[in-house]
């Protein structure tokens, strides 16, 4: 009797199993899967039961670059980062071999298969369209293995260093293509405002006149200026309409 009390104490300590709250237990008994085992400390039956603890935390797999052809043909190479937890545990452990690597392997597949299907145009531009393409693919495979992808997030993409020449000579182009236009633009208005002026010049009696006086007193501030008197087309037609009439 004396060694039953201590045979029972051993039995229940190696029966006793943690579990911490971020995690759960799947219990075989028998070798065939029975229940989960919530956060805290459980009894497992010795030799008929065991268990294995699952993380429930969200992970993060970070996707390595790949080498990717676009729907135009342009080689670029691609990494992502996939965050995602454990939702049935069961299905983690019975259903996929090593999750974490399961994950890897359909992250890298779906990211070329995706930007094989865009143009490298809307890679740059609209990568958050082609992270939730990545987002959607994955997470119908991956809802089979008990894992909630929660968000897929494109890193980089690294273009061919050809590639970046002609796209900084494309966009200097493009510069000097808007810089020509805003110019030309400028001389219309300032054409069209010289004509303007011209015309009221031309019409208005006396306004001649008054813009050679204002433009004399401006010329005749430096002393140092020659001035060069220009008679107006008036006056001359005056002296003309004078001798005329003699």
């Amino acid at each position: 009797m004396e060694f039953i009390l201590p045979l029972i104490i051993f039995v229940v300590l190696i029966s006793l199993k943690q579990v911490n709250e971020y995690e759960r237990g799947v219990v075989y008994t028998m070798g065939r899967f029975s229940y989960i085992l919530n956060p805290g400390w459980r009894l497992i039956i010795p030799i008929f039961q065991s268990f294995r603890k699952v993380d429930i935390r969200t992970k993060a797999v970070d996707v390595p670059k790949q080498d990717t052809i676009t729907k135009d043909n342009v080689t670029c190479k691609m990494n992502a980062v996939i965050y995602y937890k454990v939702t049935d545990s069961a299905k983690t452990i019975n259903v996929v071999e090593d999750v974490y690597y399961a994950m890897l392997q359909l992250a890298q597949t779906t990211m070329r298969r995706v930007a094989s299907e865009a143009t490298l145009d809307e890679l740059l531009s609209q990568r958050e369209k082609i992270a939730k393409q990545i987002l959607s693919i994955v997470e119908e495979h991956a809802t089979a293995w008990g894992i909630d992808v929660q968000t897929v997030e494109l890193k980089d993409i690294e273009l061919p260093e050809s590639m970046i020449r002609t796209m900084a000579k494309q966009a200097e182009a493009e510069r000097e293509k808007r810089a020509t236009i805003i110019n030309s633009e400028g001389e219309l208005m300032a054409s069209q405002n010289l004509a303007k002026a011209a015309k009221t010049l031309a019409t208005s009696p006396g306004a001649l006149h008054l813009r050679t006086l204002n433009s004399i007193n401006d010329i005749s501030s430096d002393a140092s200026n020659t001035i060069v008197f220009a008679v107006p087309i008036e006056v001359l037609k005056a002296i003309e309409g004078f001798a005329k009439k003699k």
